[in-house]
């Protein structure tokens, strides 16, 4: 015979077991997150067929035809499809910044970027600072301030610096911080391109602010 058959199981309260209150609100969590989580209705039907389509894009201010898939990005088509090597691939998540290119004169990941997405935009490229095969000034500053090791970084780097440049002539030493902030170096090189952004600032007001 047990002791105390009139006892509860100390476990529970008022009759509810500890294994029964955590089913319930295990339960009830479920149908929370699923009302939560539930997507709303598509404005309008998408097409996925992922059939190949030609775009125009104005990269480097020259207008190029090519065929695409919908669900290439704009640095896959810029490395694979137009040659334009000088834009690296490096976490492809939109971390590390090693892809960076200009769109309509603003830093862009072009990894997080669809090629189609582009069209109708201008696209620049490191490839497209340079005049007359010359360096431009951030490219020049940046090899006179020895601002890179390994140098994968450096194009997105670079076209980071154009960016902030070419929306802030004169930056301080916290906004140049700040406009390369979303480009990594893994070589921890970030003193020498803080002062690479610094001198291209200098040298683009000496040719009278060129970009």
């Amino acid at each position: 015979m047990p002791d105390h058959p009139d006892k509860k199981d100390p476990a529970s309260h008022e009759g509810l077991s500890r294994r029964g209150f955590l089913s319930s609100v295990s339960a009830g969590a479920v149908v929370a997150v699923s009302l939560k989580s539930a997507p709303e209705a598509p404005a309008q039907e998408i097409n996925a067929t992922g059939k190949p389509v030609t775009i125009s894009l104005l990269v480097n201010s020259s207008t190029r035809k090519v065929l695409v898939e919908p669900r290439w990005t704009l640095a896959y088509v810029l490395r694979e499809v137009l040659g334009l090597t000088g834009t690296k691939i490096g976490c492809e998540r939109g971390e590390c910044g090693a892809c960076t290119v200009l769109i309509d004169g603003k830093p862009r990941y072009s990894c997080m970027t669809l090629a189609v997405e582009a069209e109708g935009h201008a696209i620049t490229t490191v490839e497209g600072l340079l005049v007359n095969d010359q360096l431009g000034p951030v490219q020049q500053a940046f090899a006179e301030e020895d601002a890179f090791q390994c140098g994968f970084c450096t194009p997105g780097q670079i076209m980071a610096v154009e960016g902030l440049l070419r929306t802030n002539p004169n930056p301080t030493f916290d906004q140049i911080r700040t406009g390369v902030s979303g480009n990594l170096c893994r070589c921890g090189t970030y003193k020498n391109i803080f002062n690479a952004a610094a001198k291209a600032a200098e040298l683009r007001k000496q040719k009278g602010g060129a970009l």
